[in-house]
């Protein structure tokens, strides 16, 4: 039996002064003694949790018997340890920030791209008449993305509405979009709908849903996910590896967060490279007071640090 389990969810639904509901929620999934990021909206939940596999189940049992968020699908992950440190739940704008926040233009209550299951997403994928669009950012598709996909160069989903007219070129064919767990979809598929885009799908549950119930087949490198594992793998049928080390240029799927906390970059570091710089992405950072021990994950409990407005993607 697993020791613990990590679940990754949203939900689209209405809540009714929610910024009270997200101190609420805090107290009930710290007497689960939960550990995790949970953002929570007027306009629905985005969650990602981990504990005992019973804490974790009365946690679903007790959002399931809520009606606002009774469709919850969540993502179960068996792990050796918590994927978090602490448990954190912050009220803010949108579950995933999108600037996209209008509802009278774009509401995945009311409309989105057409839901496919996993096994449907991979009967349609190669077919001459679809373009598989990855909505997910530079730092995610670089360590892994599906197969002949279509990648934006976006550092955040919010410069996704920015790169439509890119998109142009694909209007008369079948979009199937995905991302990591689902959420970037909804919002993404509703405006390509929005925008005039008439065949617009969505892969249901994401990349994660897709290698657990169909094996990940075509999915190339490894999924980003936002918590301690950084990667998880997905494709059990043809596995393969796209990325490679941002110094020395040596192929792997390692990714890590810079260990100067005013840089913070995701970028791929192979293990050598990685003890080399200490986890930093160049000698500037290697070098700067600030500095983080490495330990060899790459991985960092958040804490507030002063945006740095000069920084600029390295992937």
């Amino acid at each position: 039996m697993a020791k613990y389990n990590t679940l990754l969810y949203y939900c689209y639904s209405t809540i009714t002064d929610a910024e009270q509901f997200a101190a609420d929620h805090l107290r009930f999934c710290k007497s689960l003694n939960l550990t995790g990021r949970i953002i929570v909206a007027d306009e629905g939940l985005n969650g990602t949790i981990s504990g005992t596999p019973e804490a974790c189940k009365a946690y679903m049992d007790a959002v399931h018997a809520d009606e606002r968020f009774a469709k919850t699908d969540f993502k179960i992950d068996e792990v050796d340890e918590p994927s978090f440190v602490k448990m954190h739940v912050r009220y803010k704008s949108e579950i995933v920030h999108s600037g996209l926040r209008d509802p009278n233009m774009i509401n995945p209550q009311k409309q989105t791209g057409k839901h496919l299951e996993p096994a449907e997403f991979l009967a349609m994928k190669d077919r001459d008449d679809v373009v598989i669009l990855d909505v997910r950012s530079n730092y995610e598709h670089s360590v892994g993305k599906f197969k002949n996909a279509v990648t934006l160069n976006i550092e955040n989903f919010r410069d996704f509405p920015a790169k439509i007219n890119e998109l142009a070129q694909f209007k008369d064919k079948k979009i199937l979009t995905y991302c990591t767990g689902g959420i970037k979809c909804e919002k993404a598929s509703a405006l390509l709908l929005h925008e005039g885009f008439e065949n617009v799908y969505q892969l249901h549950g994401g990349i994660i849903k897709y290698g657990k119930e169909v094996g990940g087949q075509d999915f190339e490198g490894k999924c980003y996910v936002f918590d301690n594992r950084l990667t998880v793998d997905v494709n059990q049928v043809n596995p393969t590896v796209i990325s490679t080390c941002f110094n020395c240029g040596k192929t792997t799927d390692k990714m890590i967060n810079c260990a100067n906390p005013e840089c913070n970059e995701h970028f791929t570091q192979c293990d050598e490279c990685g003890w080399k710089m200490e986890g930093c992405c160049s000698d500037t950072c290697q070098t700067h007071p600030r500095k983080r021990e490495y330990d060899g994950t790459g991985y960092y409990v958040k804490v507030p640090q002063p945006v740095n407005v000069t920084k600029k993607s390295k992937v």
